[in-house]
C-alpha cells in the first residue's frame, strides 16, 4: 500500500482514510444496519456508485478497518466485517449522531431520531459497549451461519 498520507498531522491522516463521503458510511452500515455484502452496500438508500464502492471496501480492508472473507456456501460472495480496529471508530460515530441530533436538526428536521439516541448521549461509555458487543454476536451468527450453510 503506498503512502496516501499528506502530512504528518493525526487528524489530517485519520481524515486521508476515513475522511471522504462513503467510508463512515459504509462503516456505518456495517454497524448498525447488518450491511455485509456488495449487493446491501450498493442497493442502499445513500447510492454509491460502485466503482467508488469498489475502491472504498478495498482501502478499508488495505488499513484493517474491515475483513473481506468468502460464503463458504457462495464462493463468489463476499462478506465485509469491522474488524477490532474498526470496532474503534464506534464512539466517533456516536459523537457524530450526537453532534448532528444537536446542531444538523434545525437544517435537517427530518433526521431519522430515536429515543436510544438520548440514553446513549446520557450514557456514553455503556452505549458504546452495548453498540460494540452487539455488533460482535451479530458478526459471530452471520460468519457461523455461513459455516454451517
Amino acid at each position: 500500500m503506498k503512502n496516501t498520507f499528506r502530512c504528518k498531522c493525526p487528524i489530517t491522516s485519520a481524515l486521508d482514510i476515513i475522511g471522504d463521503k462513503w467510508s463512515l458510511v459504509l462503516v456505518k452500515q456495517i454497524l448498525f444496519e447488518g450491511k455485509s455484502t456488495f449487493k446491501d452496500f450498493s442497493s442502499s438508500t445513500e447510492a454509491i456508485a460502485t466503482n467508488i464502492l469498489s475502491t472504498r471496501l478495498k482501502m478499508l480492508e488495505d488499513f484493517g478497518i474491515i475483513d473481506k472473507q468468502k460464503l463458504p456456501t457462495n464462493r463468489k460472495t463476499n462478506i465485509y466485517t469491522l474488524t477490532p480496529k474498526g470496532l474503534t471508530l464506534v464512539p466517533i460515530l456516536m459523537e457524530l449522531a450526537f453532534w448532528s441530533k444537536n446542531e444538523i436538526i434545525e437544517f435537517n428536521p427530518d433526521l431519522n431520531l430515536d429515543e436510544k439516541l438520548d440514553w446513549a448521549e446520557a450514557n456514553k461509555e455503556e452505549a458504546f459497549k452495548q453498540i460494540t458487543e452487539n455488533y460482535n454476536k451479530h458478526k459471530q451468527a452471520l460468519l457461523n451461519k455461513n459455516d454451517d450453510e
